[in-house]
């Protein structure tokens, strides 16, 4: 493999920004394309991240010999189609989270990986951070006891726009897929797959969900109690609770630089500053991968990525609801 590791980006939306600036502060990586579904897109952020192949197509930047991995950012309907693309185009695909819509269409994009013999993986930065890392090994090695119950929020207050793709159900809008994805991540990291899930949804006027709560029960009595909104805002804090203390990850958790750990009245402060916006983690994972010539990454299994999606289809379930492209 080259010196550095030739990146892509499939879409010229926020997401696709704030990956681009993170990429900076990877010093074997080099962002050297982007696609976009017009020219003056592609141009537009070719001009502001210094990109020299600008594609006004999808199909031009999978096949860019320049490109060893794309960063797929585009709205989560599109996700299967963008990943399979990349994949039997022979290029690693990083997928922006939600890993696709549903539990179906993620299959679909791990066996076309495992059948085309290239790396995939769900792009939940969150897992990358360096507090989060952390927060697992010390879980891991039971520096709180046995972990009993994780609670996380992530809601945020947004005006109601129809037109918005957070409001509308053909781009599979909603608080679950957007943001409910990261506490369902926080639990999976603590307590695994549950082993049943109760929940309750507001589905809004345009048909998808405002906001919601889950409660995760598992073998031996431990509880995942989660929430996430696009119309409330809450805390954004994580605690996570054992038999002989707690980890409690402040507001904003989900990009967190700092936590504490409480044993009885001794609690020990955490910090782990970024190298850049958080986003250069994943991307680091991703290269290491690459490097060392593995299909997945321990930190964000295949299969934890395909069993969230059908938590998440389960979820949707009990509320009765469907995207119109399922």
């Amino acid at each position: 493999m080259a010196e550095k590791i030739g990146w892509g980006i499939i879409g010229t939306g926020n997401i696709a920004h704030q990956f681009a600036k993170g990429l900076k502060a990877v010093d074997d990586a080099e962002l050297v394309a982007v696609g976009s579904r017009s020219q003056e897109s592609a141009d537009e952020f070719g001009d502001e991240f210094d990109v020299p192949n600008r594609h006004a197509t999808y199909e031009a930047l999978a096949g860019d010999p320049d490109v060893d991995a794309v960063y797929i950012s585009t709205p989560h309907p599109m996700h299967i189609h963008n990943a399979v693309l990349c994949i039997e185009a022979g290029k690693a695909v990083l997928v922006e989270k939600p890993f696709t819509v549903n539990a179906a269409d993620a299959k679909r994009i791990l066996d076309a990986g495992r059948n085309n013999g290239v790396f995939v993986m769900e792009a939940v930065w969150t897992r990358f951070l360096p507090a989060h890392m952390k927060i697992k090994e010390l879980v891991a090695e039971g520096a709180i006891g046995e972990v009993r119950m994780v609670q996380v929020d992530f809601g945020f207050r947004t005006q109601l726009e129809p037109e918005h793709r957070l409001f509308a159900p053909e781009l599979a809008g909603g608080a679950l897929l957007d943001v409910g994805v990261y506490p369902i991540n926080m639990a999976w990291m603590m307590l695994g797959e549950p082993q049943s899930i109760v929940s309750a949804g507001d589905i809004g006027q345009t048909g998808v969900d405002e906001q919601a709560a889950f409660i995760f029960t598992y073998p031996q009595g431990e509880l995942a109690v989660l929430s996430c909104a696009i119309r409330t805002d809450t805390r954004h804090e994580a605690t996570i609770y054992g038999t002989e203390g707690r980890i409690h990850i402040p507001r904003h958790w989900w990009k967190a630089e700092k936590f504490t750990m409480q044993r009885g009245a001794d609690v020990q402060e955490f910090e782990f500053p970024f190298d850049g916006n958080g986003y250069e983690y994943e991307a680091r994972e991703v290269g290491r991968c690459l490097r060392e010539g593995v299909l997945e990454s321990p930190i964000m299994p295949q299969e934890d990525s395909l069993n969230i999606m059908r938590a998440m289809d389960t979820i949707r379930a009990q509320w009765g609801l469907t995207y119109p492209m399922e």
